[in-house]
C-alpha cells in the first residue's frame, strides 16, 4: 500500500470516528459498549475497568443506590466522574409493571443529584421469572407505555421477540435491548436470526443487553448491525476484569468498522486471489 493510500485510509477513518457516533433521543455518544456496575470484587476494580473501557454510558440499579444511600453506605455512583459519563438508571429486581413505575421515578432524583438535569434515560427491567431470568413481555410493554407518556426515554430490556420491539418503538421507546441470552449466562447470542429481523425492522437503536461472555462475541453482535452492546457480568467476573474491559472496548469498535465496511460475498468454490498470469511451470526452458 502506498504512502497516498494509506494517508487516505486514515483520513478516511478519521471521518468515520467522528461522523459514525451512537445517538439515543438526541444524546450523542462517542462509545458503542455500554457497561454495567454490578458483580465487581470492589469498588476500586469496577472504576478501573469503566475507565478503561472507555464507556460513555453506565447503568446503575437504582434499588442499589437507594438502598446504600438509606444505609449510609459508599456506593460506586459517588466514586465515578460523572461529568464524562452518562447515568443509564435501571429498574432491576422490579417483579410488575407497577414496582418498575415506582422505581423509575426514583431516577430523576438521583440524575438532578449528579448534574445530570436533562437525562431522562430509564433502562426498563421487569423480570417476574426467578429462574431464568427472562423479561415479562406484557409488563414491560405496559410499564414503557406509561413512562414514555411520562417523558422518560425508555430503554426496554426483552426477549428476543422482533413483534414486542416493534410495538415498543411504535410507542415511542429511545432504543429496544433484546437479550443475547438469559442474564449473566455467558452463553453468547442464542437467538441470531431473531435479533437480525429486530435490527432490520429497527429505525431505533438497537443494544444488545446480556447473555455476551466474551469480546467475540460483542464483536458478533456489532457485525449483526447492533447500534451498541451492553454488558456487565463478562467484565465483572473475569479472571482480569480490567483487561477484559480493554477487549470489550477493541471488539466493539472492531465489530461496528466491520459491519459498516460490508463482508465479502461467501460462495462455495475457492477463489483465486494471485492472477493466473506469470505462473511458474515445469515446462522446461528450451
Amino acid at each position: 500500500m502506498t504512502q497516498k493510500l494509506l494517508k487516505e485510509l486514515n483520513i478516511q477513518q478519521k471521518l468515520l470516528d467522528e461522523n459514525d457516533k451512537l445517538v439515543i433521543h438526541k444524546n450523542i455518544f462517542n462509545s458503542r459498549l455500554m457497561i454495567g456496575t454490578g458483580k465487581y470484587k470492589n469498588l476500586q476494580e469496577a472504576k478501573e475497568s469503566i475507565e478503561i473501557s472507555k464507556a460513555c454510558i453506565v447503568t446503575v440499579a437504582i434499588r442499589r443506590a437507594q438502598y446504600a444511600k438509606n444505609m449510609g453506605q459508599s456506593n460506586l455512583i459517588d466514586g465515578l466522574n460523572w461529568q464524562k459519563l452518562w447515568l443509564l438508571p435501571n429498574t432491576a429486581g422490579c417483579q410488575t409493571a407497577e414496582e418498575a413505575i415506582k422505581i423509575a421515578s426514583l431516577s430523576q432524583e438521583i440524575t438532578k443529584k449528579l448534574g445530570q438535569f436533562e437525562n431522562n434515560f430509564i433502562k426498563l427491567e421487569v423480570i417476574s421469572d426467578s429462574k431464568y431470568l427472562l423479561p415479562d413481555p406484557i409488563g414491560t410493554l405496559k410499564a414503557a407505555e406509561y413512562l414514555v407518556k411520562k417523558n422518560f426515554s425508555v430503554l426496554p430490556y426483552i426477549s428476543a421477540d422482533p413483534i414486542l420491539a416493534k410495538q415498543l418503538e411504535d410507542i415511542g421507546c429511545a432504543t429496544v435491548m433484546p437479550l443475547g441470552s438469559p442474564i449473566g449466562s455467558g452463553q453468547g447470542l442464542k437467538s441470531i436470526n431473531n435479533l437480525k429481523i429486530i435490527i432490520d425492522n429497527a429505525k431505533i437503536p438497537v443494544i444488545i443487553d446480556a447473555g455476551i461472555g466474551t469480546s467475540s462475541e460483542a464483536n458478533q453482535a456489532m457485525e449483526l448491525g447492533a447500534s451498541a452492546v451492553l454488558l456487565n457480568t463478562a467484565i465483572a467476573k473475569s479472571k482480569y476484569p480490567q483487561l477484559m474491559a480493554s477487549a470489550m472496548k477493541l471488539s466493539v469498535i472492531a465489530g461496528r468498522n466491520s459491519y459498516l465496511s460490508g463482508r465479502m460475498k461467501q460462495q462455495n468454490i475457492g477463489t483465486l486471489s494471485s492472477p493466473k498470469e506469470g505462473i511458474i511451470t515445469n515446462k522446461k526452458i528450451q
